[in-house]
């Protein structure tokens, strides 16, 4: 099966306090926003102490336009993209030229051409790359992307494909929107790029690998309106609802013990649990569904606690957290859920010899 050869994330130079955004937030909303003293302190019970944001908070407080705001997207995500890329080609023991194939995950800006295009304009890699740009998938794209990627590995064992997920949460903030949803969000989300390089069986396995196994997609029948984006003259209006731990607690469970036994396998053969961090509420129904023993979720809470919600690409960075701090012989399990209301779900193998 293919593995996960190398993966990089990216620390933006504007990595900003909580308390200040939380400052910065009451000081937009306040005046129009009559909620604003009585929900300030979801700020506070977010548990995220920094938020990895693109752009000095300065930025967010400024009159910009919708166009002015995706202009930037495109410039940051591509800048930053190339410089994560290049690492990982570095980390992955490869030249660019080696690359087959890419898997570009985003939801939180528009291009077209598509980002990957830019990317192989850009580093001038091999103008025969298979593309897949994925639009859409919000926090379930990640892992909907580990698993697209490695299919495209199995496919053609000579395969390197890189996978790319950049979102840039904070460029959607529409500071004329003094909704409920737009000012909890203000509270989470921010801004990420993670890439990974997957090869396929043709490749020298390493000693420490991760194995793709297997992977998951489910949607979730008349839940269209839990999560996603409502799309505005100003921009993209974020919704969200408060029902989502509500839909893990009555779901996750079950998805993955349905899941786990098409391979013979039960909750207790997982040894590292690589979730994506919705927010506290969702990590606290996690805990109450599955009930696991011991903080299983650990390396999630700290990514999410150090950069903030940064939907698709962040459970690439509890990912790298993983290898890179190290990880227990045994079965790995990627999980994230996103705009449907969907789950996606990829099953690892992990090694240390």
């Amino acid at each position: 099966m293919p593995y996960i050869s190398a993966t990089s994330t990216i620390d933006f130079p504007y990595k900003t306090l909580q308390q200040d955004v939380k400052k910065q937030a009451h000081d937009l909303f306040s005046a129009n926003f009559p909620q604003t003293d009585r929900l300030i302190f979801a700020f506070d019970n977010t548990e995220i102490i920094t938020r990895n944001f693109c752009k000095p908070l300065s930025y967010y407080a400024e009159p910009n336009t919708f166009e002015e705001r995706n202009n930037d997207y495109l410039q940051i995500a591509l800048e930053y993209s190339v410089q994560a890329i290049e690492d990982c080609v570095s980390k992955a023991d490869i030249k660019k030229e080696d690359i087959t194939d890419i898997i570009f995950v985003s939801t939180t800006g528009l291009a077209t051409p598509s980002m990957d295009a830019l990317i192989i304009n850009k580093m001038r890699l091999n103008p025969h790359v298979n593309r897949s740009p994925l639009w859409g998938l919000g926090c379930g794209g990640g892992v909907s992307g580990m698993a697209k990627a490695n299919m495209a590995a199995i496919a053609n064992p000579d395969a390197v494909v890189l996978l790319v997920a950049v979102e840039l949460c904070s460029l959607t903030l529409i500071k004329s929107d003094y909704s409920k949803s737009n000012f909890i969000g203000s509270s989470l989300f921010s801004d990420g790029i993670a890439t990974c390089i997957i090869k396929g069986d043709n490749y020298t396995q390493p000693n420490n690998k991760v194995d793709y196994i297997a992977s998951s997609s489910k949607l979730y029948y008349d839940s269209l309106d839990v999560m996603g984006w409502d799309f505005q003259d100003t921009g993209f209006k974020v919704l969200f609802s408060k029902d989502i731990p509500t839909f893990i607690n009555e779901n996750v469970k079950a998805d993955i013990t349905e899941f786990l036994t098409k391979h013979n396998l039960q909750l207790s053969d997982i040894k590292s649990f690589i979730f994506h961090p919705g927010g506290k509420k969702v990590l606290d129904a996690y805990t109450d569904a599955l009930g696991v023993e011991g903080d299983f979720l650990n390396k999630t809470r700290a990514v999410m606690n150090d950069n903030g919600n940064m939907s698709s690409a962040t459970v690439l960075y509890v990912l790298e957290r993983f290898i890179s701090e190290g990880f227990e012989n045994g079965y790995g399990l990627m999980m994230a859920m996103g705009p449907g209301f969907s789950s996606e779900m990829v099953l690892l193998k992990l090694t240390n010899n």
